[in-house]
């Protein structure tokens, strides 16, 4: 029977816990190797929201966390969670999202007739699937518990769709490499920690710039937006990403995430913050860090 439970990391004596979404080996994995290096202690969970929990009860000491994906978007639920609970962004990273057919050792390719991974990673692998007719697609609830339920319990003819580090972690065989329909598939991380921590210093990102995310929310008047945004236009500020979300309680109402260059303690974004704090009916600035 297959089953969707996570099994907890124990997290050695004196090293960083790190609580992600998902089984060991998931892409998460990467991005805390490359925020955090190896000696960062992962701890997993099944879902995003049990992440969360965890690092304000304080059983892990950071989480990492996907924000949004070149070819899928945002991950809407990690938008909603970061307004629910008061952590600091503190660092980001983009993995390079290669997908990989995996099966245990022994296996054929010809042998193949079913192939489990996450809903998003089997949509990103369209053309492999065209041209292998022959393939069954089955969702599963992520990409590494893909690979570590097949090697668990070997389903006849059945082969996972997962990163190197999940063929790695679980002793399997890569059949194909690289099978997702687009090179250009990258996947933005955050790292999060308790408020009032500081940005982290990230291997390589000494000479990026900085970045600052923020949310708000306006009245629900003509002209409110773009009144806030002038803000930011007025000081000269690039504003690199923007998306809305549903304001729960206000119908129709919404949450406005915004990314800028610049920390939030340079004089021209700290203007710009005061400016909208008074046209905004919210403000909260989630972090200041090291553009990845």
């Amino acid at each position: 029977m297959i089953t969707k439970s996570a099994r907890k990391t124990v997290p050695k004596s004196g090293q960083l816990r790190v609580g992600f979404q998902g089984e060991l080996g998931a892409f998460s994995q990467q991005a805390i190797r490359q925020l955090l290096g190896m000696r960062a202690q992962p701890v997993a969970h099944q879902r995003f929201d049990e992440v969360f929990a965890a690092l304000k009860a304080g059983s892990v000491d950071v989480a990492v966390l996907p924000l949004e994906n070149t070819l899928a978007g945002s991950v809407h639920e990690n938008f909603d969670l970061l307004l629910k609970y008061p952590f600091e962004i503190t660092a980001e990273t983009s993995v390079r999202v290669i997908h990989n057919l995996i099966a245990p050792l022994g296996v054929t390719f010809r042998s193949i007739r079913t192939v489990y991974s996450h809903p998003v990673a089997l949509s990103q692998c369209l053309d492999f699937f065209a041209k292998h007719q022959q393939i069954e697609r089955i969702p599963f609830y992520d990409t590494a518990g893909s690979v570590k339920m097949v090697m668990e319990q070997k389903p006849r003819g059945a082969a996972a769709i997962a990163s190197e580090l999940a063929a790695q972690t679980y002793g399997a065989n890569i059949l194909k490499r690289g099978i997702e329909d687009d090179r250009q598939n990258f996947t933005r991380f955050f790292l999060l920690e308790p408020a009032g921590a500081k940005p982290r210093s990230i291997p390589g990102g000494a000479s990026n710039p900085w970045k600052t995310s923020l949310v708000f929310t306006t009245k629900n008047v003509p002209g409110a937006l773009f009144r806030a945004l002038s803000a930011l236009a007025l000081r000269d500020l690039n504003l690199i990403k923007i998306e809305s979300r549903p304001l729960r309680g206000k119908p129709w109402e919404y949450l406005f995430y915004l990314d800028l260059i610049g920390h939030r303690d340079d004089k021209n974004v700290r203007n710009a913050l005061a400016h909208l704090s008074e046209l905004a009916d919210f403000l909260r600035v989630l972090g200041s860090y090291r553009a990845a």
